[in-house]
């Protein structure tokens, strides 16, 4: 038996890119709620939602990652940890949590119509691509850190 290095990540699409992130960081999945609207913050950020008495800044994917919103998908809110903070990344549909084997996970190379700056790697699942994004790089300039 081989000892093949497993991680587990959240799959989900932004309008049509399927992205992933590790499950280590991912806090929780919520459905869609009311969102308040912040003047004057970057145009990527939804607004706060109160999250059982949490104030949590929610962080929309499609306009992050330049992806119109497919208006069939129902819509999710991934909690996630990042920098030792709790943010939400709106997202257009779940797709799964899984366990992917280390050989189905390949380099960041060119990516056609994504930056490889804020993608770790790209892997399969079912025969099917996804990115694992790179979080850190990804929300750091909204975040400010």
């Amino acid at each position: 038996m081989t000892n093949v290095a497993v991680e587990r990540v959240l799959v989900f699409e932004v309008g049509d890119l399927v992205c992933a992130v590790p499950a280590g960081v991912t806090r929780e999945v919520i459905s869609p709620v009311a969102i308040t609207r912040l003047p004057g913050v970057s145009d990527v950020v939804d607004g706060l939602i109160n999250i059982r008495g949490t104030l949590l800044t929610v962080i929309d994917g499609h306009r992050l990652l330049g992806r119109p919103a497919n208006p069939d998908h129902e819509g999710a809110i991934v909690v996630l940890e990042v920098f030792d903070r709790v943010c939400g990344l709106r997202v257009g549909r779940l797709v799964d949590l899984v366990a992917v084997p280390a050989d189905a996970v390949d380099g960041r190379d060119t990516l056609p119509g994504v930056d490889p700056g804020i993608v770790k790697a790209v892997g399969r699942h079912q025969d099917s691509p996804f990115v694992l994004l790179d979080l850190e790089e990804l929300l750091r300039p909204v975040m400010g850190t």
